[in-house]
């Protein structure tokens, strides 16, 4: 009988957000699969969990997913964690879901924070429509490719940041958007939690002169919507006239009518319906 995978959320920060059924499942499964074992050993120890685990990262190959299915197929229950938050979320454990959803392997949910969400909810900006861009490239041509293909994106960005890039990120941010509105959002549930309301330009100013210190969550305005008008002329205040007369106005009355509502004066109007 195959095994299952489950993805299992682990805290951003604050310990004690780790839910009682995260704690159990990882001491149930018969391995667990850790991004980096050295940072997931400290949360194993703390709430007495001695899982075996293997390392799974970004370096990982196609084979080392296969090892894990093959076991899973075997009959053994694995649980994948990220260093922090729920992975599988811009988190090399999306290509081990992909591997177990393509053999058929069921795969679990054991939810738990992600900064994505916990960010936005606090940064103050409209929540009901947003995109998530994850972390920009470090490699300049890709990285201004990325920013001009979201620069008249109008819903709520967000992005992560690491704090060693943030002073050229924000800059970068500034060129391509202009200046709106952002909550620099930095490490979310622990003690020096910060949550700054600001804008692009200060923003980039700020930590061009003070050193960035955390993870951050940048939280940014979308591009406004700029309706187009309709350009009213003369031309448009006649037809408006128009169809006033089909309705049963008479050519004066639609003139009239026409003309409150367009600024032309009825005298014009009236002599281009006759």
């Amino acid at each position: 009988m195959k095994g299952k995978l489950y993805v299992v959320g682990t805290p951003i920060g604050n310990l004690a957000d780790f839910s009682p059924r995260a704690i159990e499942t990882l001491k149930e499964v018969d391995f667990i699969a850790a991004e980096d074992t050295r940072v997931t050993i400290k949360l194993l120890n703390k709430f007495d969990i001695d899982t075996p685990m293997i390392s799974y990262h970004k370096f990982s190959n196609i084979d080392k997913g296969d090892e894990i299915c093959t076991r899973i197929e075997n009959g053994e229950n694995c649980a994948i964690v990220s260093d922090a938050g729920m992975p599988c979320i811009s988190d090399p454990g999306e290509n081990l879901v992909k591997q177990c959803a393509e053999r058929g392997i069921t795969v679990c949910a054991v939810p738990g924070a992600t900064a994505l969400a916990t960010a936005l909810a606090i940064s103050g900006l409209p929540t009901g429509r947003f995109t998530f861009e994850g972390f920009l490239s470090v490699n300049k041509p890709n990285r201004h490719e990325h920013l001009l293909a979201v620069k008249n994106e109008e819903r709520t960005m967000i992005f992560y940041e690491a704090p060693h890039k943030l002073a050229a990120t924000l800059k970068d941010m500034y060129n391509m958007f202009g200046d709106r509105k952002i909550s620099v959002v930095r490490e979310l549930t622990k003690v020096h939690e910060e949550v700054i309301r600001t804008t692009l330009a200060q923003a980039a100013q700020f930590y061009s002169e003070n050193e960035p210190k955390g993870e951050f969550v940048l939280v940014i305005e979308g591009a406004r919507h700029e309706e187009e008008e309709k350009e009213i002329t003369l031309e448009y205040a006649v037809s408006l006239a128009k169809e006033l007369s089909q309705k049963g106005m008479s050519l004066s009355e639609s003139a009239k009518e026409a003309a409150k509502l367009t600024g032309f004066k009825k005298g014009d109007i009236y002599k281009q319906l006759i």
